[in-house]
């Protein structure tokens, strides 16, 4: 019978961006500057969309969805980050290991399907507009975003969950700065079999099915732009979704890119790199890439500061 994580482990200690000392002042006021604008940002967005009642759509209904999750997923990662750089010793606790890694998690599965839903609203803005407000009801909406979360919950679930079987006792050291479930799972001595299978197959779902969502979507919206005539409509058309397209390319180029590449120590310290833009840097981007653009937003912006 195999045996469940049973190990003397209390605590791990995180190996953090870099070794070298006179980097991590300079790295810490960086991060911080990159996490007061995330927070800014996305705090911002969600206030002003709801305080702004000619916003309440169902597009910026799934923003505001979208700078939440944002906003969690950069709290749950950079804080904890910012303190290792100006401590001595970067530890953290076996049960806050396994609590920032369901909720990096739940918020990273959050984002994939928060995409789809996003791309499935412009589908229906752009080649069913007579349907709009009959198919992306509020009871629609709302129905989407609590999916989003339930497929998160259950995903992240399933994965922590595994942990819990495995024993790790080749050491204490993770190679990330953060609790990673790669590498925790490369301090496992036990058969990590089931943990990679759980892996595979819900990596699968977090890629294929919002993937697949995204990119039929995008086809029906590129057919609906060719059948505009006018220069100008299709531009304006294609503008509504081009912020979009830029996010989705890079929140699963830089997740791909650390997940898929082998588990050896050198692509892993790559990893650590290309996993702090959609960690870090797409949730302080998605504000800006979104809404800045977005001339509803302007206004509204420019109404509260009056």
């Amino acid at each position: 019978m195999e045996k469940g994580n049973h190990s003397t482990v209390t605590k791990f200690f995180l190996s953090g961006l870099t070794d070298q000392p006179e980097l991590q002042l300079p790295l810490f006021l960086l991060f911080l500057g990159i996490y007061l604008l995330t927070v800014l940002g996305n705090l911002g967005m969600i206030i002003l969309i709801l305080l702004s009642s000619h916003l309440h759509t169902p597009m910026y209904f799934f923003l505001s969805s979208l700078s939440f999750i944002d906003l969690c997923q950069s709290t749950v990662i950079t804080p904890k980050m910012l303190v290792n750089f100006v401590m001595e010793k970067n530890e953290i606790s076996y049960p806050e290991c396994m609590i920032q890694l369901y909720f990096f998690l739940l918020f990273a599965g959050s984002e994939c399907f928060m995409l789809a839903a996003m791309a499935y609203d412009r589908y229906v803005a752009i080649c069913r507009p007579l349907l709009y407000s009959i198919i992306m009801s509020q009871h629609k909406c709302l129905s989407l975003v609590l999916g989003v979360y339930i497929i998160a919950i259950v995903c992240a679930s399933a994965h922590v969950g595994c942990i819990f079987r495995i024993e790790i006792c080749r050491s204490d050291l993770i190679n990330h700065y953060f609790c990673d479930l790669i590498s925790i799972l490369n301090l496992s001595c036990s058969n990590i079999y089931v943990n990679e299978l759980v892996i595979l197959i819900l990596s699968l779902i977090n890629t294929i099915f919002p993937n697949l969502t995204i990119l039929s979507s995008y086809v029906f919206i590129i057919i609906s732009i060719l059948r505009i005539k006018s220069t100008e409509g299709r531009s304006k058309t294609f503008s509504t979704c081009s912020s979009h397209i830029s996010a989705v390319a890079v929140f699963y180029g830089s997740a791909a890119f650390t997940y898929l590449n082998p588990s050896s120590s050198h692509s892993l310290d790559k990893g650590k790199v290309s996993s702090i833009f959609y960690t870090i840097i797409v949730p302080m981007l998605n504000p800006l890439i979104y809404s800045l653009r977005n001339k509803d937003v302007k206004i509204a912006l420019k109404r509260m500061l009056e």
